[in-house]
């Protein structure tokens, strides 16, 4: 039978999105299927995180950032961070360059400047790809965009807008996004459901609340789910999302996977299958910001199921899946970083299955972002900080 959380189980989630410009979710979605004749799909109950602050401290590598939302690594080691206000900074030889060229973002609520990567083929073509709040369309406000332009003499270059959802709304959250390239080159990246959960998730037409998937230079994948559904966004490779703030690829089953944003309680580990419906905001493990029901339904057949989901919301972004050989109690499992409760979390795995959660890295502040570098360091971002990287307590 399906699991029904229970008003005790409920208590736990006091917590929200815990990021800017946190909105309120009072509508309540009706559910047609009884819930006692929906199957549970085994679905593991939360965990509580515990305590390992005695294994870890950081060092700061770069100071004085407001609010890194995203960093990458150029081949020679520097870095590139985004602050969420609409800056591009090149960090190299202990020295910040803030890049000009950077598009005009829609700063509103959680709206900015965000993810940034590169290319797989970065050394051959210098493509780097950025998300971020457009303000560019006929509405008001601002809606998620993807760029792909060059790093030339300081300046971001040759610009190329691959991907603008729309309409725009004034609206001031969830706008997601994070990117990844898969084994085959294909690129994916998240938009929220911009607070309109009643509208965007389920609708295949619209955008928002969905993970895209488009070819590098923004066309769209000819084998891509809703290539031949009338009036569909091409682009879409799944949805029924909320707000996801965190992607990877696992590196050894080469599976997408996201987090998300829950309302209060219910942020959710998945993993991303063409075509499939992820529920929001028919199912959720969560409850509206006053603590009335959003839906009692947690599963349908039909649907997919979280892998893992936290109460209560430790309101997570960024992830990392960790390969690196100087971490090999960390190895094989993931971080996430938590903007609520301010830690770094470390997830032990067992295939798809959390068995353990770690806080790492306790009250070192906002984490907005966690990448291992190219020299096998684990790095975070921290909003009111800067970037710090990862040391084990007995190298102090």
């Amino acid at each position: 039978m399906k699991k029904i959380i229970l008003s005790a189980a409920i208590i736990f989630s006091f917590y929200a999105c815990g990021d800017n410009g946190k909105s309120q979710e009072t509508a309540s979605v009706g559910a047609e299927t009884d819930s006692t004749e929906i199957q549970q799909k085994g679905v593991p109950d939360p965990i509580p995180a515990e305590s390992a602050s005695d294994k870890y401290s950081y060092e700061m590598v770069v100071s004085d950032l407001q609010i890194p939302w995203g960093f990458t690594f150029l081949p020679d080691g520097s870095m590139l961070i985004t602050e969420k206000s609409g800056e591009i900074i090149h960090y190299k030889d202990g020295q910040k360059e803030q890049i000009s060229g950077v598009p005009e973002v829609y700063q509103r609520g959680q709206g900015g400047l965000l993810d940034i990567v590169l290319h797989p083929d970065y050394e051959n073509n210098g493509w780097i790809y950025i998300t971020y709040s457009s303000p560019e369309g006929t509405e008001e406000g601002g809606n998620t965009a993807l760029m792909r332009g060059k790093l030339e003499n300081g300046s971001f270059t040759k610009k190329e807008v691959l991907y603008k959802a729309a309409p725009n709304t004034t609206k001031g959250q969830h706008f997601g996004s994070r990117i990844v390239f898969d084994r085959d080159g294909y690129l994916y990246f998240s938009a929220g459901e911009r607070g309109a959960r009643e509208v965007n998730p389920q609708d295949i037409t619209r955008d928002n609340g969905k993970v895209y998937r488009l070819n590098d230079d923004g066309s769209i994948p000819s084998s891509n789910p809703f290539m031949d559904k009338e009036n569909a966004k091409e682009s879409i490779y799944s949805y029924g999302h909320r707000n996801p703030q965190g992607i990877i690829l696992h590196p050894e089953t080469g599976e997408v996977w996201v987090h998300e944003h829950g309302p209060q309680g219910g942020d959710e580990i998945n993993v991303v299958k063409a075509g499939e419906n992820y529920g929001w905001p028919i199912l959720t493990y969560g409850q509206n910001y006053d603590g009335t029901p959003i839906t009692e339904e947690q599963s349908r057949p039909e649907m997919e199921d979280p892998i893992f989901y936290w109460l209560p919301s430790i309101a997570p972004s960024g992830m990392a899946y960790v390969t690196s050989e100087k971490f090999p109690d960390l190895r094989g499992n993931l971080l996430v970083g938590s903007l609520k409760f301010q830690y770094l979390e470390h997830l032990i795995l067992d295939g798809k299955k959390v068995t353990k959660r770690e806080k790492i890295l306790e009250d070192i502040g906002r984490v907005r972002d966690v990448r291992q570098g190219p020299d096998g360091n684990i790095y975070v971002s921290v909003e009111g900080k800067g970037i710090a990287k990862l040391t084990k307590q007995d190298q102090q």
